[in-house]
């Protein structure tokens, strides 16, 4: 079995020059033993883009009976440029839902997946990401019944728990020094570092586990 994932620079893999970026597909291979992840998330895609680019077609040469389709977009579909924007309730869903009938088409399983939320503290409170968007694929997801993956909910109830300063070790985050790569520090809480690429993946895989597609 394998399992392709389309998706964004939350989920894409990364290079050692660019450590510590890790995206949880890039580690998702720890989690599923025994299938073969086939990450082609890629920074920057929103599903329109990811579409227009031919990165779906590209995937279609692959795909068969039994493959999975981990479909996780949000943060660049809420980007106000026209060639990545799509809007929650109409064009977002409609996007997705190409992906969920290219993947029935070939036989293999569409999954849903909400985006990770982002790392937005404000006087002590998380504050809620990405607007409409986790609950069009919620919507989506019942109305064509496909397998849902709420990571939104579950990443933000690991930020919550883990409090303000503690999950910053899962984001790219960091103070001047820490990392070679990028002497200067980062003060980034949209992308993970292994922490979080890890944690993040755990989730996805166990997901999978519940729906017994693993």
């Amino acid at each position: 079995m394998k399992i392709f994932i389309c998706g964004d620079s939350t989920a894409a893999s990364y290079t050692q020059e660019r450590y510590p970026m890790t995206g949880w597909g890039q580690v998702l291979p720890e989690f599923v033993p025994g299938a073969e992840v086939v990450n082609a998330a890629a920074a920057g895609r929103s599903t329109k883009s990811f579409l227009s680019e031919g990165r779906l077609t590209a995937i279609e040469r692959e795909i068969g009976p039994g493959d999975l389709l981990l479909v996780q977009f949000g943060h660049n579909d809420e980007n106000p440029l026209a060639w990545r924007h799509t809007d929650p309730w109409t064009s977002y869903m409609n996007t997705l839902s190409i992906f969920i009938d290219t993947a029935r088409l070939y036989g293999a399983v569409p999954v849903l997946l909400t985006p990770i939320c982002i790392r937005a503290w404000k006087d002590g409170v998380l504050l809620p990401s990405h607007d409409d968007y986790p609950e069009a694929v919620r919507t989506l997801a019942a109305q064509r019944g496909v397998p849902l993956i709420d990571m939104y909910e579950k990443s933000l109830a690991l930020v919550k728990s883990l409090g303000e300063e503690k999950s910053r070790e899962l984001y790219m985050n960091f103070p001047a020094g820490m990392y070679p790569t990028i002497p200067e520090g980062r003060q980034d809480n949209a992308h993970t570092r292994p922490a979080g690429a890890e944690a993040y993946a755990r989730m996805a895989a166990e997901g999978l586990r519940e729906f017994g597609l693993v």
